[in-house]
């Protein structure tokens, strides 16, 4: 197993969970504390979200459980990490607290997943908020409604009945399980367009799954939070490329974009490595 560590950073605070996942984040408080509650929420729902990382090792599997809220016009997809993080940062802001404590918080509540994904937010839109280790992005695209094939198979998820359904959509073909009992044509990560919510959705490779664990429903104020501060604009196509720029190299991208962090990963001997092309699988594919 390698370790990372690092030698001096300047103005940012760099966290680090996993090598593997290559998670490598730079807080930017002011982000944090700008963002602006866009919609409220009228249900949270808790899914246990699976993905293979690397596909030469198809039976190692990554696990991270993700919150989509579903408001009134839209909805917000992204872990539960940033979730407890967003409920905390109400709390500091709340009472005044100073940067570095939220900082603090934040390095607390960091999952392996980074991005956020608001559905019809703008309206018409899908937005996608990431941080790909010092870089801020904003992808915003059509809101893509996928073509579903709904059979007349069945299941009960969580006392829900479920209708199967079928579509391929973003480069990868889906088999899903929705209830017309939760009226709103919502879903995971992307996934909706069906005549009820999808409790279960998985790839047929196998590499990505959905499972819903937990409905609730708000009976507090709970705004669905949105911040772009500091976020660069990029398309789908762009946003892929810096994917694959960070994951062929991460630390000769650190090093070329962010000068004032000095990163160094070393091996369980205490030799320096510099890790490149690091497993990388996308949910979305690039169509051919």
């Amino acid at each position: 197993m390698k370790k990372i560590c690092f030698l001096s950073v300047v103005l940012y605070t760099l966290c680090f969970p996993s090598i593997a996942q290559m998670n490598i984040r730079i807080f930017d408080a002011s982000a944090v504390l700008n963002k602006k509650a866009v919609d409220r929420t009228q249900f949270t729902v808790q899914y246990e979200m699976e993905w293979v990382s690397d596909t030469s090792k198809p039976d190692k599997r990554e696990t991270e459980t993700m919150m989509l809220k579903v408001g009134e016009k839209s909805s917000q997809f992204y872990s539960y990490a940033k979730f407890r993080s967003d409920s905390i940062l109400e709390a500091d802001k709340a009472a005044g607290a100073p940067q570095e404590v939220i900082i603090e918080h934040m390095n607390q509540n960091m999952g392996k997943l980074n991005y956020e994904i608001y559905k019809n937010y703008p309206e018409g839109k899908v937005t996608t908020i990431d941080e790909i280790s010092i870089t801020k992005i904003k992808c915003e695209e059509k809101h893509d409604v996928p073509v579903w094939e709904i059979t007349n198979d069945t299941l009960t998820i969580l006392s829900y009945p479920c209708r199967k359904a079928i579509t391929y959509f973003k480069g990868r073909e889906y088999v899903a399980w929705y209830t017309d009992e939760i009226p709103r044509s919502e879903g995971p990560w992307k996934l909706h367009g069906l005549p009820g919510f999808i409790l279960k959705a998985e790839d047929t490779k196998g590499e990505y799954a959905f499972i819903c664990t937990g409905i609730q429903l708000s009976r507090t104020e709970n705004p669905i939070l949105f911040g772009d501060t500091h976020c660069e604009p990029v398309s789908r196509k762009e946003y892929d490329k810096i994917y694959e720029r960070f994951m062929a190299d991460p630390v000769g991208y650190i090093a070329q974009n962010a000068p004032h962090v000095k990163l160094s990963i070393k091996s369980d001997s205490g030799e320096n490595v510099r890790p490149k092309q690091v497993p990388y699988n996308p949910i979305e594919l690039n169509e051919k």
